[in-house]
């Protein structure tokens, strides 16, 4: 079973490093990314709401940071990269970073839009989660086509 699993991650690899520019990967990775940790932040934030595993709000003195702010903090660091110039060799953690602080930022963007604590408010939750997922999803998908197309041809022969 390990061999076989090991296989198809060696074949993953080859098709991600074969089938797409570094540009491209560069996208999948930021949607790959900003998917990952959407659902993981929705995750996590219900649990908290629920008081249910071992996740809390994070409060300085007090005070509720939303994680909003984390996501500033990730693309301020992406951005300085891109104002530095493109003289470091490429990493994916630059788009990794990206992804998941934009994801960190659109799930408190009601919050933002009308600078109020709305983010468990019924009216509308629901489907803002399930679109946004379903964005993300779509988004990752179309993103890595060319990667998904060659492991469905790969997968059929075997």
């Amino acid at each position: 079973m390990t061999t076989k699993i090991t296989g198809a991650a060696e074949e993953v690899q080859a098709a991600f490093r074969e089938e797409l520019n570094p540009a491209r990967r560069n996208v999948v990775l930021s949607w790959s990314s900003f998917t990952a940790t959407f659902a993981a932040v929705r995750g996590i934030t219900y649990s908290i709401k629920n008081g249910r595993g071992p996740f809390r709000n994070v409060l300085i003195g007090g005070t509720h940071i939303h994680h909003y702010l984390w996501g500033i903090g990730l693309l301020a660091g992406v951005g300085g990269m891109a104002v530095r110039g493109n003289t470091l060799k490429p990493h994916a953690t630059v788009p990794l970073a990206y992804g998941a602080g934009l994801a960190l930022i659109v799930d408190e963007f009601a919050l933002l839009l009308d600078l109020k604590d709305v983010y468990w408010a019924e009216e509308g939750r629901v489907s803002v989660d399930l679109g946004i997922s379903a964005i993300s999803a779509v988004g990752t998908g179309l993103a890595a086509g060319p990667v998904l197309r060659r492991l469905a041809r790969t997968f059929r022969r075997h």
